[in-house]
């Protein structure tokens, strides 16, 4: 499937679920979009929060400098857990844990260069009971703008 240069979810789920995805990391990069990739597994959802802010800042996705840069990101990713969660961002206090794949894309989505850039968080993976083969699938997306 094609990225598409006006959505910013799907190519930041398309990105997460690329069986290849230094060829979508190449489009993206034609686009001037920023992004990456990487794993998370917690039963802590501080901790998946962590994972996803340093991995931004550490590929350069946002400034950590700016507070609104991380800011948006952190609404991403607490939208984006909402979904992994069904509504509630609990994990731990619940015993639930989750197994998490994530990408997080910077780009501007629309034509008006005025409109600025906007954030995305794609998590997919598992979440269910601390017991092996007591989980199921998940998805869930964040976007906002910066």
């Amino acid at each position: 499937m094609a990225l598409s240069k006006d959505r910013i979810g799907k190519n930041a789920i398309l990105l997460l679920l690329s069986d290849d995805s230094s060829e979508h990391l190449a489009m993206l990069e034609q686009l001037n979009w920023k992004s990456c990739t990487g794993k998370v597994g917690s039963m802590d959802e501080h901790k998946v929060v962590a994972a996803i802010e340093t991995a931004a800042k550490k590929n350069g996705i946002i400034n950590p400098d700016v507070y609104r840069e991380s800011h948006a990101l952190y609404h991403a990713i607490i939208e984006a857990l909402n979904g992994i969660t069904r509504g509630q961002v609990q994990l731990g206090s619940v015993l639930r844990t989750v197994g998490l794949s994530f990408a997080v894309l910077r780009g501007n989505p629309y034509e008006n260069e005025q409109e600025g850039d906007w954030i995305a968080v794609s998590l997919y993976g598992t979440i269910g009971a601390p017991v092996k083969g007591f989980e199921h699938e998940t998805i869930g997306l964040g976007i906002n703008h910066i």
